[in-house]
C-alpha cells in the first residue's frame, strides 16, 4: 500500500478533518467506568479497503480520572500485530504530534516504513488522543478566520487580536466547557496507560513525534515503571510549555534566516538575490517593506509584509526558501515568475489557507491542551502587547507573531499543575539540527529534563521529524539499534547527514511519509 494514500493526513498543522460527529459539552457518554481497566477491545477490520491485519476498536475511558466511575468518553485505537511471535517484544504506541493530530492510521504507515528487524518486534498501536478525530471529538464552533494563528502584532490591530482571543476562549467554553478541562497531556498519558492495561502489557514502548515527545515524557514521569523503549523525536522542552515553545519559533528563526542568507549568497549567480549575506538580507527586507507599503500582486493574491514574515519556518530549508523569495521579487518587479514556480503552493504558504476547509477539531484540541496543561500564561492583555512590541524589534522575522495574545489569556485555570520532570527516564531523544517547529534548543531542553536519556542529533539535518520521516537521515541507524535491542547508546550520538540531501527535496515544504504536523502553528 502506498503511503501517499494518506496524504490528507498531511494537512497543514496536523489538523485532520473527521467524518465523526463533533461533541459539545453535553454529548459525552455517561456510562460507568469502574471497569475501564478490565475491558476487552472488540477488534474489527478498520475498513474493507484496508488490510485485514489493520484492526480497530473503541475503549471507554474516564473523562475525569479523579472520578473513574463517572462520565466516560470514547478512545479509538488501532493495531497491526507482529507477524513473528517468536521475536515479538511488546506493544508500541504511536503519536504524530499536534496537539490535535490523529494517530489512528500510524500503524499502517509504520508497518511500511520500519525495517523488518524492528517491525517484527512490536504490535503497532495507533490511537486518536482524547478529543481528537474518532475519540469523542470536540468542537468550539470556530470559523476559518477564528482558527487563524499565529497573528502579527501591530498597535492599530491589537484590539482586534484581543477580541479574537477572547472570542475563541468564549466559544470553546460555550461548546465544550465541561469537557475542555480534561483534554490535557496528563489525561492523555493516563489514557495511554489504560491502553497498556487493556492490551495486557506489563510495559509500553512508544514512538512520539513533536508534541508526542512531551506526551511521552509526561508518561515516563507518571508511569516510570511501565516505560519500556521510548523514542522521542523532535523534542518539546518541558520548561517551555507552552508559550515558550511558541516563542522559540521566533528566537530560532533568526539563526536559520542568517544561514539562509549565506546559502543564497553563495548561489548569487543562479538566484540573483545578492552576493553577500548582507545583500541577500537587504533584498528580503526590501521586499517586506515594499509589501507593507503596497501589497505585492502574486497572480491575483495580495501579499503584504506580514504574510512574507509568516513564512519563517521555510528559512530552515534554504533550498526551498530561496525560490519563494525569487518569485516574490519577480512579482514585486512585475516580471514573469521563474519557470517551475508552484504558484498554488506558494499562495497557500503565504496565506496560510488549508488545501480544503478544515474542521476546527484540531484547533479546539490544540487550545485545550496548550491552555489546560499549564497555568503560566499571562492573564493581562498589556503584557502580551508589551512582549509583542519588544520581540518584534528583537526578532524581526517572527517575534511579534510568537508573543502576541492567544486564547489562553482568557482560558479557565488548569485542573492540574504541569508534570515535574524529576524521575529518571532511560529514553532516546532524536533531533535534526535545523528543525523549524521544535528547534534544536528545544530538543536539547527535553534531553536535559529527562535524566538518563540519550540524544541522537543529525548534524545538518533539516526538517521536522527525523526517524523514518527522512529515509536518508543518519539518525535512523542508531534508532533502529535501540528499538531492536533496547540498549541506549553509551553516550549521546552526533552524526552527519549526507551532504546535499536537503537540496534535492525540490518543493515548498519537506516531503513527509508520516503525518507529522508541519504547519506554522503546531508541534
Amino acid at each position: 500500500m502506498r503511503l501517499k494514500r494518506f496524504a490528507p493526513l498531511l494537512a497543514a498543522a496536523g489538523l485532520v478533518a473527521s467524518t465523526v460527529p463533533l461533541l459539545s459539552a453535553t454529548q459525552a457518554s455517561a456510562a460507568p467506568a469502574s471497569d475501564h481497566l478490565r475491558q476487552k477491545p472488540a477488534w474489527h477490520r478498520c475498513s474493507p479497503e484496508l488490510p485485514a491485519s489493520y484492526e480497530c476498536a473503541t475503549l471507554k475511558v474516564p473523562l475525569d480520572y479523579r472520578r473513574p466511575d463517572g462520565r466516560t468518553i470514547d478512545l479509538a485505537i488501532s493495531r497491526m500485530k507482529s507477524e513473528n511471535p517468536a521475536k515479538r517484544h511488546g506493544a508500541m504506541l504511536l503519536n504524530p504530534g499536534g496537539p490535535g493530530g490523529s494517530g489512528l492510521d500510524l500503524p499502517l504507515m509504520m508497518n511500511e516504513a520500519m525495517p523488518k528487524e524492528v517491525r517484527e518486534q512490536y504490535d503497532l498501536i495507533g490511537f486518536d488522543p482524547r478529543g481528537v478525530g474518532a475519540s469523542s471529538p470536540i468542537t468550539c464552533g470556530l470559523n476559518d478566520a477564528e482558527q487563524s494563528f499565529p497573528r502579527a502584532y501591530r498597535p492599530e490591530t491589537f484590539g482586534s487580536d484581543v477580541t479574537w482571543a477572547r472570542t475563541v476562549a468564549d466559544k470553546c467554553r460555550e461548546k465544550a466547557g465541561s469537557v475542555l478541562p480534561h483534554i490535557t497531556t496528563r489525561n492523555t498519558a493516563r489514557d495511554m496507560d489504560t491502553i497498556r492495561a487493556v492490551l495486557g502489557e506489563r510495559k509500553l514502548s512508544y514512538l512520539g513525534y513533536s508534541y508526542g515527545t512531551y506526551l511521552g515524557a509526561v508518561y515516563s514521569q507518571m508511569f516510570p515503571d511501565r516505560t519500556d523503549r521510548f523514542v522521542l523525536d523532535s523534542g518539546v522542552d518541558p520548561q517551555r510549555i507552552w508559550r515558550g515553545m511558541i516563542q522559540v519559533w521566533a528566537t530560532e528563526a533568526e539563526p536559520a534566516f542568517a544561514r539562509w542568507t549565506q546559502w543564497a549568497a553563495q548561489r548569487s549567480a543562479e538566484y540573483q538575490l545578492g552576493d553577500t549575506p548582507k545583500a541577500v538580507s537587504e533584498t528580503f527586507w526590501g521586499l517586506v517593506a515594499r509589501a507593507d507599503k503596497e501589497p505585492i500582486d502574486l497572480e491575483g493574491t495580495k501579499v503584504d509584509g506580514d504574510m512574507i514574515r509568516s513564512t519563517r519556518a521555510l528559512f530552515f530549508y534554504p533550498a526551498q526558501a530561496t525560490p519563494v523569495v525569487v518569485a516574490l521579487k519577480a512579482a514585486a518587479e512585475a516580471k514573469p515568475l521563474p519557470a517551475g514556480t508552484t504558484l498554488t503552493e506558494m499562495k497557500r504558504l503565504l496565506t496560510g489557507a488549508a488545501a480544503e476547509p478544515a474542521s476546527d477539531n484540531g484547533t479546539a484540541v490544540f487550545w485545550a491542551v496548550a491552555c489546560g496543561d499549564t497555568g503560566s500564561w499571562p492573564r493581562y492583555t498589556e503584557q502580551y502587547e508589551r512582549d509583542a512590541a519588544k520581540d518584534k524589534a528583537r526578532y524581526p522575522l517572527y517575534g511579534d507573531f510568537a508573543s502576541n495574545i492567544v486564547p489562553c489569556a482568557f482560558w479557565d485555570r488548569p485542573v492540574e499543575a504541569a508534570t515535574p520532570m524529576n524521575k529518571k527516564a532511560n529514553v532516546l531523544t532524536v533531533q535534526n539540527e535545523w528543525d523549524s517547529q521544535t528547534p534544536l534548543v528545544s530538543g536539547q531542553g527535553l534531553h536535559r529534563a529527562l535524566k538518563g536519556s540519550r540524544m541522537v542529533l543529525a548534524a545538518g539535518g533539516e526538517g521536522h521529524g527525523v526517524y523514518l520521516a527522512d529515509p536518508t537521515s543518519c539518525a535512523n541507524a542508531p534508532v533502529h539499534a535501540y528499538l531492536t535491542t533496547g540498549e541506549l547508546p553509551a553516550q549521546d550520538v552526533t552524526c552527519q547527514n549526507p551532504a546535499g540531501a536537503a537540496e534535492q527535496r525540490g518543493s515548498l515544504a519537506p516531503s513527509k511519509p508520516l503525518p507529522i504536523p508541519a504547519g506554522p502553528g503546531r508541534f
